[in-house]
């Protein structure tokens, strides 16, 4: 993948978690943060599926530094990390694959149906247990909420 089509890639996806973040009310002041974390992950998994990654493991890949810069945005912007994390993996969601399980099932091809299925469910399994990992990191005890 060329450099230019990585940054039109970047953008694109930046403005689409944008519009994601404004679409569903988050903090005016964390629109910039939204579509930041938008960018960052499809950035990160544009890059392992150049570098010959399959989609499950580009999307563990890709939603790992994701949720790390959601956990660093609350605490710094001071706000909930579903903010960021909800609007962020906007990018990731395995729309298509969702679209053609259905799509496959409404025409009779169970062969596909369920080989499309197993692809979104393997994704969205590998961004759950990817964001559970970030997330289970301990915070420094500054950033504790008093005990």
């Amino acid at each position: 993948m060329s450099v230019p089509e990585l940054l039109r890639q970047l953008l694109i996806s930046a403005g689409g978690t944008w519009a994601f973040a404004i679409l569903f009310h988050a903090p005016r002041r964390s629109w910039w943060a939204c579509a930041v974390t938008g960018g960052v992950g499809w950035l990160v998994y544009c890059l392992c599926v150049a570098a010959g990654a399959s989609t499950v493991t580009a999307s563990l890949i890709a939603v790992l530094p994701l949720a790390a810069l959601c956990r660093v945005l609350a605490i710094g912007l001071r706000m909930p990390i579903t903010v960021f994390l909800f609007s962020g993996i906007f990018p990731l969601v395995p729309g298509a694959a969702i679209y053609y399980t259905a799509y496959y099932f409404i025409r009779g091809n169970n062969d596909l149906f369920v080989q499309k299925g197993a692809e979104a469910i393997k994704i969205a399994v590998a961004m759950a247990l990817g964001i559970a990992f970030v997330l289970s990191i301990p915070l420094p005890r500054r950033h504790r909420k008093s005990e």
